[in-house]
């Protein structure tokens, strides 16, 4: 009865440093997907500021645009007066009143910009005059298509063309 009293007892040892090779393909497999996430995110984040930055030089451009929409109305309106006091100090020269209205409002003009366009002299340019009447060369220095007088001046805002300039031209 001793003999039947022996048992055998089979002990197996684990290690911590034994992984199963199937929890191991599970990591990478999560590693791979985290990975792809953080790029995934990542492009977003930068498409994202990419369109946040593109949103902000739009506004200001509108802003810019609306500002200065705003500016050539007024100038418009401004341009009848600056023809008004042109017309009274041809009529009367020596006025100081006028002379000082003219100053006022040809400041105004240097301050939001406005120019006069140049015409007299000038060779003709469809963009900048509006030839409204020719005639015959007053001499021989003058050239074809040379402007010899002005009707109206014209003006301009920054690079756009206000009014074009009335002019004569000689032929």
């Amino acid at each position: 009865m001793a003999n039947e009293d022996k048992k055998e007892v089979k002990i197996e040892t684990v290690s911590v440093d034994d992984k199963p090779e199937i929890a191991q393909d599970k990591q990478t497999e999560i590693i791979e997907q985290l990975n792809n996430k953080i790029a995934e995110l990542n492009d977003k984040y930068l498409r994202t500021a990419a369109e946040l930055e593109n949103t902000r030089r739009r506004s200001a451009l509108d802003i810019e645009s609306v500002s200065r929409n705003r500016a050539m109305g007024v100038a418009e309106k401004i341009l009848p007066v600056m023809d008004a006091v042109q017309a009274a100090l041809s009529h009367n020269p020596d006025d100081e009143g006028i002379k000082t209205m003219e100053r006022a409002l040809q400041n105004a003009f240097a301050q939001i910009g406005i120019v006069k366009i140049e015409s007299v002299g000038e060779v003709l340019n469809p963009q900048f005059h509006n030839a409204i009447q020719m005639i015959d060369k007053p001499d021989e220095k003058t050239a074809t298509n040379t402007i010899v007088e002005e009707m109206q001046p014209g003006y301009m805002f920054g690079d756009t063309v206000l009014r074009p300039a009335m002019v004569i031209v000689s032929k």
